[in-house]
């Protein structure tokens, strides 16, 4: 029989088992791959954890040709957010102006992908599982923290000038850094960027949200624990046209 490649399924986690590895996934990326660190980490189990973990949902991407993890997105809804006392990036990030808004918010977080399936098919079936999520909860804004590698926000002064002066969220979904570690994104003049340079040092995810209608929050975080520059990114369903929409459920035209 021909090789058909690896048949991927999607879950939210709801055993300790299963969060576990979710937690392996992200200490092999966030901190073997990147660097990355934080007090709660396991480096004897390898385990990438925090006291967040519990107030989320879990969402895993599993290769069944192999039984194992490949991808994973942590969510955390409005609901989840009021029982913890807080949303995870209010840490980083002012959210008042979401969360006045009356709108179903949900967060995203700790999103990877096993580096063997990177550019494939395990990416597509991730979105697609957070598509059906977002239905079912009648989601109406996502948000969440994206990063950068590195924290020297002088090496990345052209995609951070790029997302401030081309993909700026409009005032009813601006929000801002903290004001105590605010960083001005706003490093290059328009006249000065280079788009296409400066799109080829932007992430995938932040592209991917770009390419959906996302915006970013006023202002960078520098994370130093993470070895991250986190911009803030908010997608509204509501400002999504069809062609948008197609492309983050997976729909193909008739």
């Amino acid at each position: 029989m021909p090789d058909t490649g690896p048949s991927f399924s999607v879950k939210i986690a709801e055993t300790v088992d299963e969060l576990l590895a979710a937690q392996r996934l992200r200490y092999d990326v966030f901190v073997r791959e990147l660097g990355g660190g934080g007090e709660m980490v396991d480096h004897d189990r390898c385990l990438e954890q925090d006291h967040f973990d519990p107030f989320f949902d879990h969402m895993l991407v599993t290769d069944d040709t192999k039984g194992e993890v490949v991808g994973v997105y942590r969510l955390l809804r409005g609901e989840q957010a009021r029982a913890l006392g807080q949303f995870y990036s209010e840490d980083e990030y002012d959210l008042s102006v979401l969360k006045n808004s009356g709108c179903k918010l949900l967060e995203l977080g700790r999103s990877c992908l096993h580096s063997d399936y990177r550019g494939g098919m395990a990416m597509f079936h991730l979105w697609n599982g957070l598509a059906g999520y977002v239905a079912e909860h009648e989601i109406e804004v996502l948000f969440g923290v994206a990063s950068f590698h590195g924290t020297d926000v002088d090496t990345l002064a052209q995609p951070l000038s790029m997302l401030h002066h081309n993909h700026l969220a409009p005032e009813d979904l601006r929000v801002h850094a903290q004001p105590q570690h605010f960083v001005d994104m706003n490093r290059v003049q328009p006249e000065d960027l280079s788009r296409r340079e400066a799109m080829l040092e932007v992430p995938a995810l932040i592209k991917a949200y770009l390419r959906l209608g996302g915006f970013v929050g006023q202002g960078a975080y520098i994370d130093h624990v993470f070895n991250t520059t986190d911009v803030c990114l908010i997608l509204d369903t509501a400002r999504m046209n069809e062609k948008q929409r197609r492309l983050y459920t997976g729909e193909r035209n008739a």
